[in-house]
């Protein structure tokens, strides 16, 4: 059974289980922090599924782009 798990949804496997350490280390500073942590594990999920799809793409300049628009957006903010 875990093997078949494995074979058949490694990319989401792995993603939930990069989201889970990665918030479980955000989730050490406190209540709040749960929703970046459902968050996490949700985005995680997701691009673990792209990747089981084969529509995973990682093109920097695109997502550097897409990192300096949220960047912008977020300054009001601060």
């Amino acid at each position: 059974m875990w093997n078949e798990l494995w074979e058949r949804h490694k990319g989401r496997l792995i993603g939930v289980a990069s989201g889970l350490l990665l918030g479980i280390i955000y989730l050490i500073s406190g209540f709040w922090d749960m929703l970046i942590f459902a968050f996490i594990v949700a985005v995680c999920f997701y691009a673990g599924g792209k990747f089981d799809a084969g529509r995973f793409r990682l093109n920097a300049d695109e997502w550097l782009g897409k990192i300096s628009r949220l960047a912008d957006r977020w300054k009001w903010f601060r």
